[in-house]
């Protein structure tokens, strides 16, 4: 497996591209703007999109995905609770101040179990609401890919559209209860690990 990173956007959003490195079968994680510069890196890679995964619908995690999509004719996939999120993410920009052509519509919408594949790799779906109500995780090979859910030391915000603290503190309870070693790659921010969360994350330490 071969794990490439681009920090993207003007709110330095995560996208990364997780690649079998037998088949080159790509997914392409959270492509949230700066387009040409995840296109330029498939193609000096020679990389075979197969996905295209949306952790959630903020547009800051999806404002690529046309480009890509276009460019690959790769599915973009988002969780089946995000629709109206995704759908309104033109209007989410808006209010950021960015401009923002309306999205096409997700090829497909997953839920909580199903499974990912590139090549040999396999990545579970798990739903993890609290930032957005569709907000998903991907589970596989000894990494968790977490979007806006969780940070290292911290969590995503709750008071955007759909979003609920009581839900997030759910999703982040589950997500504790993976090995220790699991390596995390958040939609902001450094790397960290399930057991550095379970030790320094605010929400481990009861401090909210």
């Amino acid at each position: 497996m071969v794990i490439k990173e681009l920090v993207v956007g003007p709110l330095e959003s995560n996208c990364y591209l997780i690649v079998d490195e037998h088949t080159k079968e790509t997914l392409v994680i959270d492509p949230g703007d700066e387009p040409d510069r995840i296109i330029d890196l498939i193609h000096e890679n020679s990389l075979q999109v197969k996905y295209i995964v949306c952790t959630h619908g903020h547009f800051d995690h999806v404002s690529a995905v046309s480009d890509i999509k276009k460019e690959t004719g790769a599915p973009i996939i988002i969780h089946r609770d995000e629709q109206e999120v995704y759908r309104g993410t033109r209007r989410q920009a808006v209010s950021w101040g960015f401009e923002l052509d309306e999205l096409p519509d997700p090829d497909m919408l997953v839920s909580e179990g199903d499974l990912l594949e590139i090549g040999s790799l396999k990545f579970v779906i798990i739903h993890t609401p609290g930032h957005s109500p569709g907000g998903i995780c991907l589970s596989g090979e000894d990494i968790l890919i977490t979007g806006d859910t969780l940070f290292a030391g911290s969590v995503g915000r709750t008071d955007l559209h759909g979003g609920d603290m009581i839900e997030l503190k759910k999703s982040f309870k589950r997500l504790m209860s993976l090995s220790e070693k699991t390596r995390i790659l958040p939609g902001h921010g450094p790397e960290t690990t399930i057991g550095r969360e379970k030790k320094e994350n605010f929400f481990s330490l009861g401090t909210i």
